[in-house]
């Protein structure tokens, strides 16, 4: 039965959707090609990938600041500075292709971090007015935005690729009108600022008091292993798949699939961990990135790429909706704003040493493109024994703990 409540918070999903979809593409547009510009750019090729590090390290670096806004001012304010930065980085970052400037395109992509963050954030807005049973179906279903991000994306960033005289240029001014006509939908949200008389003689644990918490530090270390490894994986993709002749058509698609196993099941996986509890999702979801490696390992056609992206998508959105779930379930409304902040540093944190490592891997640290891929992928192994680990640890603790 639905309560008012609910009712209230489908709203707001609706909204968050639709941001996820359309403001959400500029995501797989510049993950596709901003590699390849940085290739195009750079005077060593380790450092291809660094503006999709830079990306991922201003999302790290505004986690906290925007988590901070938030509490103080509404979702609302920090989902528009978030447009805001992504806007500013795409424009600094075509002037910087303009000027066949490294430098700028970096810088921008710095800035591009902003959005990314306040992205991140989508999915703990469609929890704020949620009761319990609906909160992993509408985490659930904001992720589910993605999937139409992943159509949106890929195919604007192929119209406007070579729009332009200047390489990617298009994409990049595409993704600035994409945040300023975007960030219009945040007015039908309908979050209210969080009210400090609410929580007014509630005692909220620190952060450390928090971290110290088994099941939240299970979802952090389960959350920051599947997004790391995803974007390790990710990043290097497009440079793999043209280093073996096959083109950025290809690269493209293949990039497509991935976004789209990212965010398809999760129409689903709100009901699968209602059904058979987050922890065993998370543990599937770890099963899954291992098979992504190993395929991944395995060779390096055409249907091989395919395969593994697409696994390394579907392992993400367990993970990853898991451990978003665990984690909203184990803190206090008083202290999720100061835990999603810390959660989106440490998460991101990791995915900009997986990022920055991957053009190293991928271009320096073998003979050949097979064997950077390969090594891409072996990355994998310790930290997946760490989050697999983590869930057997939690498992083995006592109930009542």
């Amino acid at each position: 039965m639905m309560t008012d409540q609910d009712s209230l918070a489908r709203r707001n999903v609706a909204v968050l959707v639709a941001a996820q979809a359309i403001l959400g593409a500029q995501m797989p547009m510049i993950f596709t090609f901003g590699g390849l510009a940085g290739q195009s750019l750079a005077t060593n090729a380790c450092f291809a990938t660094l503006p999709i590090s830079m990306i991922v390290l201003g999302s790290m670096l505004t986690a906290t600041p925007l988590s901070s806004l938030m509490q103080r001012k509404g979702r609302r304010v920090g989902f528009v500075v978030g447009a805001l930065g992504g806007a500013l980085g795409a424009a600094i970052s075509a002037y910087g292709l303009l000027q066949s400037s490294f430098f700028f395109l970096c810088l921008g992509s710095l800035f591009t971090g902003v959005y990314m963050s306040a992205q991140g954030f989508y999915r703990f807005a469609a929890a704020d007015r949620a009761s319990d049973a609906f909160r992993p179906k509408a985490i659930s279903y904001v992720m589910a935005g993605g999937l139409l991000s992943a159509v949106i994306g890929p195919q604007l960033g192929a119209a406007t690729v070579d729009a332009m005289v200047v390489p990617f240029l298009g994409i990049y001014l595409a993704v600035v009108v994409l945040n300023l006509l975007g960030m219009i939908m945040f007015v039908f949200l309908d979050i209210p600022v969080p009210d400090r008389n609410t929580f007014a003689g509630v005692v909220a644990r620190s952060r450390v008091e928090l971290m110290k918490t088994p099941r939240v530090v299970v979802a952090v270390i389960v959350a920051a292993v599947s997004y790391a490894l995803m974007n390790l994986v990710m990043t290097s993709t497009p440079l793999a798949v043209v280093g073996c002749g096959f083109g950025k058509g290809a690269a493209g698609h293949i990039v497509t699939s991935h976004v789209l196993a990212m965010y398809a099941p999760s129409f689903i996986t709100g009901h699968v961990i209602a059904r058979f509890g987050v922890e065993k999702v998370m543990a599937t979801g770890l099963v899954i990135l291992a098979a992504a490696g190993a395929v991944a390992i395995a060779g390096v056609d055409l249907m091989n790429f395919y395969a593994a992206l697409i696994l390394l998508g579907v392992g993400w959105n367990f993970g990853f909706i898991g451990a978003t779930t665990m984690l909203t379930g184990s803190v206090a409304p008083s202290e999720r704003g100061r835990m999603q902040g810390l959660n989106d540093l440490i998460v991101f944190g990791g995915v900009t040493l997986a990022s920055l490592s991957s053009g190293g891997l991928m271009n320096c640290s073998g003979s050949s493109v097979q064997a950077g891929w390969s090594a891409v992928n072996m990355a994998m192994l310790p930290f997946l024994v760490l989050a697999g680990g983590a869930l057997i640890w939690l498992a083995m603790r006592p109930k009542a703990a």
